[in-house]
């Protein structure tokens, strides 16, 4: 044996143990050489394949899987060149050229056609359709699908099949509002992965599809636990590329939720640095629109709008956070054709759970309680088919914020206190403290003062906490109202404005204070005549003074 056909055989070998301790960049690159030293046979070959995909090398990838699929083809192994053509057809799908990949799966299904009988591949083929059911948003035919792949992969011991299929299913009945038997799905396929039972490709594309579809739904509690098995997963292969920077995404996503803002943004950039807009845009614009998230929280309003736009140009919806920055910019009138427009091209229910809690609260500070009431109406609908301790907690928020401002504090008290409770209970101190704000002023306007301090102040610590720096301008602002502030029916949002009324301000110079709209400004006004029965700005002023409400 020639030196250089000993090397070659000393990579070769070298390579296959890279392989199998998941050393993906030494795999790639042994392969790499002593593909150039000699011919590789198609266990090597696909070895070699699935390296390029781990380390992010897409070219090499799909060279490398043509060229296996005509090895195949010459040598007569139909199925196996099939299945070939099927996984160069997924990843043609994932870099968006569709004509390419259905090419390829028509390629593959008539060599399926040609070897004749059932066989595991008919599975693999029918994958591509539930996705596209999923898309379209035909989840019975997704559902119908994958089930139909998912009996073919057990029927054939196949576990890559199995699991890809089952979280197909899962995410079409989650999208229907049968969360729990969805979750139960995506749980299935999630132990094949954990333990090892699939290949390192498909078990990627099971972990970001799961934690993805669990975000949507709102089952937060396993969107955590999956998320934190998909980190010691990427942790366990140094040499990992491909899904990483997706793992980093849905990190920060967790850290937001618990309050670490800084920790998030900067995993965020981390991800946004490693995903591509060709390959991975969804994630990617996740990921933007994540930093204008907390950059709009923390009333960093450039940095916001910047990050927005940068999700918006890689294709994600800057909604409802762009509606909502516009809300705090006082730009009323852009917040509410956003959140409307949202809506009213936004047909799924599962993607109009995220955008109506938005819409009270802009509708909510317009003083437009028709609206809001409407989406509040359309939130508690959707809370009772999903079913989820989490979406009907913002069903309670909403509906107790609503109650608040339609001036009816002792009814919005339960529902408040409620949400309050889920929040606190699965770690998500933001929203938690917003609801404490609301309760201290149901509290206020019914004349207890004490339960308002305590409500107000531990929403303030923790606003000072995270450096939600708009919130806490807010609380230090906040009017203190008298025990018998709500005797005339006034809301929160009315007082303030009597108050502004009282010290001479125009309806134009209050709509400017409270980030209004003049016209909003003078619904408020309008009103506030017709509450406490008086006719001029004057008389309000005196029944203002009279009542002790300055």
């Amino acid at each position: 044996m020639s030196p250089h056909e000993t090397n070659a055989r000393g990579d070769l070998e070298d390579a296959r143990a890279h392989f199998e301790q998941r050393a993906w960049e030494e795999s790639f690159l042994s392969f790499s050489r002593a593909h150039e030293a000699t011919a590789l046979g198609c266990d090597d070959l696909e070895l070699l394949a699935w390296s390029a995909a781990l380390t992010g090398r897409d070219k090499e990838l799909l060279e490398t899987l043509e060229r296996l699929h005509h090895t195949l083809v010459d040598e007569g192994r139909c199925l196996r060149a099939a299945r070939t053509a099927f996984f160069i057809a997924l990843r043609l799908f994932a870099l968006h050229n569709p004509g390419q990949a259905n090419g390829w799966l028509v390629r593959a299904a008539r060599l399926v056609e040609r070897e004749g009988g059932d066989c595991a591949e008919q599975g693999y083929l029918l994958l591509p359709v539930a996705e596209h059911h999923l898309r379209a948003g035909e989840d019975d035919d997704a559902y119908a699908v994958a089930a139909r792949a998912a009996e073919i992969g057990e029927r054939f011991e196949e576990p890559d099949l199995t699991a890809f299929a089952r979280q197909q299913q899962g995410r079409a009945l989650m999208r229907q509002g049968h969360v729990d038997r969805g979750v139960a799905l995506l749980d299935e396929a999630m132990v094949a992965v954990t333990s090892g039972d699939v290949s390192p490709i498909i078990a990627g594309l099971v972990y970001c599809s799961v934690i993805a579809s669990c975000q949507q739904v709102y089952a937060l509690d396993r969107m955590r636990e999956w998320t934190k098995a998909l980190s010691a997963w990427c942790q366990e292969q140094p040499q990992l590329v491909t899904f990483t920077g997706t793992c980093l995404m849905h990190r920060a996503d967790v850290m937001q939720l618990r309050g670490a803002w800084s920790e998030a943004i900067e995993e965020s950039h981390r991800a946004c640095g490693r995903l591509s807009p060709d390959t991975d845009p969804e994630a990617l614009g996740d990921a933007h629109y994540q930093q204008g998230e907390i950059h709009r929280l923390r009333g960093e309003l450039t940095e916001a709008e910047d990050a927005y736009r940068s999700a918006s140009q890689v294709g994600r919806e800057p909604q409802p956070g762009l509606a909502l920055l516009r809300l705090q910019q006082g730009r009323m009138e852009e917040a509410i054709g956003a959140i409307r427009r949202v809506l009213d091209t936004t047909p799924a229910a599962w993607r109009r759970t995220g955008l109506l809690p938005a819409c009270v609260e802009i509708f909510v500070v317009a003083g437009d309680l028709d609206e809001a009431r409407a989406a509040c109406v359309e939130l508690e609908h959707l809370a009772e088919t999903f079913d989820t301790e989490i979406v009907r907690a913002m069903a309670g928020h909403a509906r107790g914020a609503l109650l608040l401002a339609e001036g009816d504090p002792r009814a919005s008290v339960t529902p408040l206190r409620d949400a309050f409770h889920v929040w606190q209970k699965v770690g998500a101190p933001y929203i938690a403290a917003r609801i404490r704000v609301l309760v201290g002023r149901a509290c206020r306007a019914l004349g207890d003062e004490d339960g308002a301090v305590l409500e107000l102040s531990a929403a303030q610590d923790v606003f000072e906490q995270l450096g939600a720096a708009p919130d806490t301008a807010k609380l230090h602002a906040e009017p203190k109202e008298s025990a018998h502030s709500n005797d005339h029916g006034l809301s929160p949002r009315e007082l303030q404005v009597l108050r502004m009324v009282a010290s001479g301000k125009t309806n134009k110079a209050i709509a400017a204070e409270l980030c209004l709209s003049e016209r909003t400004v003078d619904r408020h006004v309008s009103n506030i005549f017709v509450k406490v029965d008086v006719s001029s700005r004057a008389a309000a002023t005196a029944f203002a003074y009279e009542h002790d409400l300055i």
